[in-house]
């Protein structure tokens, strides 16, 4: 047979095959003319890969391979970031809404947070527990207005991003949503690892206790979102009962307080945006943990409230007991000797002492605790991974779980070695651009979309050309940083507004970012004749 006998002629469904590949791969096919067999593959990985304008999560147990339909029947999560369409939208449970929050806060996190009031900026227990609830009570608002959105679109919160930054402008809060999540991860794998080491300082070192909690952490995120609801609902018992424990066996030196003066005004400013950035950040992930909720037949209201308190009821505790902690460090010697060679973990084991080898059991646990805190943010990085690239909708979702975790272990080791000032460093400044990011999303739902969920239309949700161009959001953001350098406070900086009102960057954020979205969002629209 002759090569001009093997080449495809018109008519032939092989031909349309070599065309359709070949201009995947940007070749065009003439009649005579074979495409190389390279092209063909690398046809099918694009054509495997591309997402169609306006695809939505849909299920197809048949179209996997059967290795992959085994992980989807033991439970992976086969979804990323496609909008799930309404009829998807099955779950019916939405107290899990508050236990997903709450058990993720509830652990050892909180402690080193609140601990920074006394010990680092100086405050009274007394004024540090008020700046504490005034703006925790504050600051829990936005996360939890926002997370209503994921069930009534099926979106997570960053691809709502796209309905006000655009489908490429939200890159800038996309990366900076994973920095800071991933931040969140190391903080908590830096706790975790602490207490793990604190059981046996000469033979286990912190490096140890990290690796371990961010390896028992994957297997939970991996699973995804079943098993993260699953996760959560019920390891709040151990972690409450192990807390407890903790302060009845050591509560009694708490009393013990180092005398500070009244706090000035740029103590509590300053803190309070330090706890501000602590819970506004939510608002970039928690619609990824509602988007399978059904919103038919239930109020917002009701939902709204399971996420505020979830936020609220376990963080509040903590952060002030940790206040308490750190006002006591000073004046008890073997918390102060412990907290200097195991951070937080080794305090708890001082108050754990009285309890002997059980104490050492209640310690394991609450290193443990912090695993519900790594399990939900290495799940929501994944997602913001996944959104990175054009293509990359289609990789698995637990791919991005183990790059997250090839990242964060070598960074939690290295904020380890300088826990205290990492701590102060991540918590102050993540909460300027998260300020930033809350106000433009909220503006956009509430003066532009009027509180209409269906105008986050699933059709456009990766069409560019469609979406908004992003640059009122983007330039009222960039705008914003003209008030929040010159009034942030950072240990690294301290801007000429700051050094006398304390740190308002995180309020000139916000402030400034939604008074100039909302002149250079209506200017946008007018210019392009729709939303």
């Amino acid at each position: 047979m002759s090569v001009s006998d093997k080449t495809p002629k018109l008519g032939d469904d092989s031909l349309v095959d070599v065309e359709k590949h070949a201009a995947l791969d940007g070749v065009s096919p003439r009649p005579g003319l074979e495409v190389p067999k390279k092209s063909f593959f690398g046809a099918r990985l694009i054509s495997r890969l591309t997402v169609r304008d306006g695809e939505t999560y849909s299920i197809d147990y048949e179209k996997h391979p059967r290795w992959y339909r085994r992980l989807l029947e033991a439970g992976v999560e086969d979804n990323g970031i496609k909008p799930v369409p309404l009829e998807h939208r099955t779950v019916t449970q939405y107290s899990n809404l508050f236990t997903v929050f709450f058990t993720c806060l509830l652990n050892l996190l909180p402690i080193p947070t609140g601990l920074l009031a006394t010990l680092g900026y100086g405050m009274s227990l007394r004024d540090a527990a008020l700046v504490i609830l005034f703006f925790a009570l504050l600051t829990c608002i936005p996360p939890a207005f926002m997370g209503i959105g994921g069930m009534e679109t099926g979106m997570r919160q960053l691809v709502q991003a796209r309905y006000s930054f655009g489908r490429y402008l939200v890159l800038v809060p996309l990366l900076l949503n994973a920095a800071t999540v991933t931040g969140f991860c190391l903080l908590s794998a830096v706790v975790g690892g602490q207490s793990l080491a604190a059981l046996n300082p000469e033979s286990v070192s912190p490096s140890i206790g990290i690796v371990i909690t961010c390896l028992v952490a994957l297997a939970v995120s991996l699973l995804g979102f079943k098993a993260v609801h699953f996760w959560e609902r019920w390891t709040w018992i151990p972690s409450l009962i192990s807390l407890a424990i903790a302060v009845g066996c050591g509560g009694h030196n708490l009393r013990h307080q180092v005398d500070a003066p009244p706090a000035t005004a740029s103590q509590v400013i300053s803190y309070g945006c330090l706890i501000a950035g602590y819970f506004i950040t939510f608002g970039g992930t928690s619609s990824d943990y509602t988007i399978y909720h059904n919103p038919v037949g239930v109020s917002k209201i009701r939902v709204f409230i399971y996420m505020y308190l979830g936020f609220l009821v376990s963080s509040v505790p903590l952060l002030i007991l940790g206040a308490a902690i750190g006002g006591a460090v000073p004046n008890v010697p073997s918390w102060q000797a412990a907290y200097e060679v195991t951070g937080i973990g080794g305090v708890m084991r001082e108050m754990l002492a009285p309890a002997g080898g059980f104490g050492k059991f209640i310690l394991v646990l609450l290193a443990l605790s912090v695993i519900g805190n790594i399990a939900i943010s290495t799940y929501s990085v994944s997602l913001n991974l996944q959104m990175l690239l054009p293509h990359s909708a289609r990789i698995p979702r637990f791919v991005f779980i183990f790059i997250t975790l090839a990242i964060m272990v070598p960074c939690a080791l290295k904020a380890a070695e300088e826990w205290e000032e990492s701590l102060t460093n991540f918590l102050s400044v993540i909460g300027y651009w998260a300020g930033c990011f809350d106000a433009v999303i909220i503006l956009e739902l509430v003066v532009f979309r009027k509180m209409d969920y269906t105008t986050f239309d699933h059709a456009i949700w990766n069409v560019g050309r469609k979406l908004p161009i992003g640059v009122a959001a983007l330039g009222a953001s960039i705008c914003s940083m003209g008030l929040v350098v010159p009034g942030m406070a950072a240990p690294w900086y301290t801007g000429p507004i700051a050094k006398t009102t304390g740190d308002i960057g995180f309020e000139m954020g916000f402030a400034v970012t939604a008074l100039c979205y909302l002149l250079f969002r209506w200017i946008e629209i007018r210019a392009r004749g729709h939303l």
